[in-house]
């Protein structure tokens, strides 16, 4: 779940500017992994009350697509959390599908500030601390970035790559380096990858969404969509995911996972090499 568009962390500072063609011969000297086309965006998905992750699901079978899932335990509409044994199979299916996996930390906590000795001022948003700010070393941050991790193996067996979302997209010198210190590297979105799926509805309807998007995404942009906003009335997936998939695939583009992204596949990779900093 986001509360509005990171400033911090733009494709364009990824080394990828929006708009920019990377050939799949470059991304594969990059990577080692190609994505499927020459034109490739990467769809991300945080959770969030999963009241839309059925019929997304339908989706990205339909149109055959992978995506990367950001994991938090977060509430449900159902009353449990995103995580927990009922979600599992969902996961597992997920999993089987070839999607990827990073993580969102776990009880879903926003950056409030960086504090000395290299400690983290965090307000949780769900789990025993909901609510309330707590005072973080950088090894319980980097906990908290791993129970993800942890949760999802034993869900599907799957792992988990070294990459995460701060929720809200908020960062600092401090949070970045205390991820960095276990092998985790941050994730934002790109300015039209943006999809608007957490705004109001009654100020972002999501006809203007689906338009926006179709005009401004470029290759190599990282979209952020969700699993559910509980604030938004008028559920944007499968209403704008669907025609926006077919939109991009008409434009030429194809869908890939982090993996195959030129920054952040070229770190997977150096994690893959020193397994001691992995998840």
């Amino acid at each position: 779940m986001a509360f509005g568009r990171s400033t911090t962390h733009r494709a364009s500072e990824w080394g990828l500017a929006a708009g920019m063609l990377v050939s799949p011969a470059a991304l594969t000297a990059a990577t080692g992994e190609p994505p499927p086309c020459d034109k490739p965006v990467y769809l991300t998905v945080d959770t969030g009350h999963m009241g839309v992750a059925e019929v997304f699901a339908q989706v990205i079978q339909r149109h055959q697509i992978k995506v990367t899932f950001f994991l938090a335990n977060e509430a449900t509409q159902t009353g449990g959390t995103s995580l927990d044994d009922t979600w599992a199979p969902w996961w597992r299916a997920r999993a089987a599908e070839g999607h990827a996996f990073a993580s969102h930390t776990w009880d879903h906590g926003y950056w409030r500030g960086d504090l000395p000795g290299q400690r983290l001022r965090i307000r949780q948003t769900f789990g025993p601390q909901a609510n309330q700010q707590v005072t973080w070393s950088a090894a319980q941050y980097c906990e908290e970035l791993r129970r993800p991790a942890q949760r999802l193996k034993a869900m599907t067996g799957a792992e988990m790559l070294p990459l995460f979302r701060a929720p809200g997209g908020k960062t600092s010198s401090g949070l970045l380096a205390a991820a960095r210190g276990c092998g985790f590297q941050h994730v934002g979105w790109s300015d039209a990858g943006f999809l608007g799926d957490e705004l109001p509805s009654e100020a972002a309807s999501n006809e203007r969404l689906l338009a926006k998007a179709l005009k401004e995404v470029r290759t190599g942009d990282v979209l952020l969509a969700h699993l559910g906003i509980w604030s938004r009335k008028d559920p944007w997936a499968p209403a704008v995911l669907e025609p926006l998939v077919r939109g991009l695939k008409a434009k030429g583009h194809c869908f890939a996972t982090l993996r195959q992204h030129p920054d952040h596949g070229r770190w997977i990779a150096q994690r893959a090499a020193s397994p001691q900093h992995t998840p």
